[in-house]
């Protein structure tokens, strides 16, 4: 159970770090879509039920990493020059 501190609370992360969760985000995604097109090829029902729950395990991580970065703000970069 999440409590309101921990909806609320929120992470800096640098903008590599959020590049790097948001291409992961992506071949989740797309790893689900071609997971899911190859169920039709399929004959048995175990074997159907099993890709079916890799595909929403992948999507339900995609959503968890989506809900991680909604709540993260991204650091800015560092001055090169010190005022």
């Amino acid at each position: 159970m999440i409590s309101n501190y921990a909806a609320n609370e929120s992470y800096e992360i640098s903008p590599r770090f959020q590049h790097t969760v948001e291409e992961r985000i992506a071949k989740l995604e797309r790893d689900a879509e071609s997971d899911e097109a190859m169920v039709a090829q399929l004959i048995d029902g175990d074997h159907i039920r099993r890709q079916m729950r890799l595909v929403a395990l992948q999507r339900a991580e995609a959503l968890r990493m989506r809900l991680f970065l909604d709540r993260a703000r991204t650091r800015l970069p560092r001055s090169l020059i010190e005022i």
